[in-house]
């Protein structure tokens, strides 16, 4: 989720329009590395299976698996983009933003499923086998020209991800790390770590290859082969974390929450914020839920009018804030403050005052 400072987005146009947007093109750029991850594995995964079906190699044939693994994955991602874009209706008035993660998640499963899996498989019989192969060292040649071309398909499609990657954590200002715990865009954090191991995988496999080769036994192939297989095993458990954290409904970032709670506090009529709560219901889509403590003067009409104002201001400084719900309440109330206690494990104003002072990053 981003921040913007409303002293330099004020302007006479929807406040909206400059976060669609943003939404529109962080969308495109996944659409665009989700398919040309697709076209490369594709490609890559032809080349591996005729140089695996001609060498004998289960490390080849594993890399084979590995690339269809990732060609279903891309096709579940496709499906997460176009999805996750329908708009709001009667049956899903929050949108249907997490059908993305959800199908993100299926991808994560068939990675295991369809890649590690049958890696792992063909590792461990090539080992128990352990016959020679003269195909193996015939057709050598094969095996090392279709590893290096498929390196630098992979590392076509593996630059486009990145890039992506690099620049989105850029305009969040987010270190690299922070940026894929945080993201809230599992296409192009799933395409990343794909294409990285599939890197690394074509690694493990050239090793396995060259090992086979000079040693004469197949067990250093099914080796290579075991290692992809537990590369895509990581890969999957890394996926489906992430996807299960903002399946189940994850908060907005912590610097925006904070950023929240000083807008809010800084608003004449505002007394005290009591609650404060978010969730990611989509990519760049978030719902918020205040409750505040307003001044006891205010009558009906200026109260209302003051919920419209910060409702219109909260989504003019957050472009993300897709559903905004502010709700009055005393500060002393039990039952509220009770609440916040189970949460926060302190009121919202004590776990403010621990947190690091705002720096300029927290209003962007």
């Amino acid at each position: 989720m981003t921040a913007t400072d409303p002293a330099t987005t004020a302007s006479p146009h929807d406040p909206t329009d400059e976060g669609r947007d943003d939404q529109e093109s962080s969308s495109g750029q996944s659409t665009l590395s989700v398919v040309l991850a697709f076209g490369a594995n594709a490609a890559v995964g032809v080349l591996k299976l005729v140089a695996g079906l001609l060498t004998g190699s289960s490390a080849m044939l594993a890399e084979a698996a590995h690339s269809a693994a990732d060609c279903v994955t891309e096709v579940l991602l496709f499906t997460a983009l176009r999805r996750s874009g329908k708009r709001a209706d009667r049956v899903h008035p929050f949108g249907y933003g997490k059908e993305r993660f959800f199908w993100a998640m299926i991808a994560s499963v068939s990675v295991f499923v369809v890649g590690a899996t049958y890696s792992v498989y063909e590792g461990i019989a090539t080992i128990i086998e352990n016959a020679p192969d003269p195909a193996e060292e015939q057709y050598a040649w094969v095996a090392y020209s279709v590893l290096g071309l498929s390196a630098v398909i992979e590392g076509i499609s593996w630059q486009q991800a990145l890039r992506q990657v690099l620049r989105e954590k850029k305009e969040l200002r987010l270190s690299l790390s922070r940026y894929l715990r945080l993201s809230d865009d599992p296409t192009v954090k799933s395409v990343l770590f794909e294409d990285t191991a599939a890197l690394v995988g074509l690694l493990f496999a050239a090793v396995g290859v060259v090992l086979h080769q000079e040693t004469g036994s197949s067990v250093w192939d099914g080796i290579a082969s075991i290692m992809i297989g537990l590369l895509l095993a990581v890969v999957a458990f890394l996926l489906g974390r992430t996807n299960k954290n903002l399946l189940i409904g994850r908060a907005a970032e912590p610097r925006v929450t904070r950023a929240i709670y000083d807008q809010l506090m800084a608003a004449p009529e505002v007394t005290a914020v009591v609650d404060l709560q978010s969730m990611l219901t989509g990519t760049d889509s978030v719902l918020l839920c205040a409750r505040i403590d307003f001044h006891d003067e205010l009558s009906a009409g200026d109260l209302e009018r003051a919920c419209v104002r910060l409702d219109d201001e909260l989504r003019e400084s957050f472009s993300d804030l897709d559903q905004v719900f502010l709700e009055p309440v005393p500060r002393e109330d039990p039952d509220v403050r009770q609440a916040v206690l189970d949460r926060f494990g302190t009121s919202l104003a004590e776990w403010r005052a621990e947190q690091a002072p705002p720096t300029p990053e927290d209003r962007r």
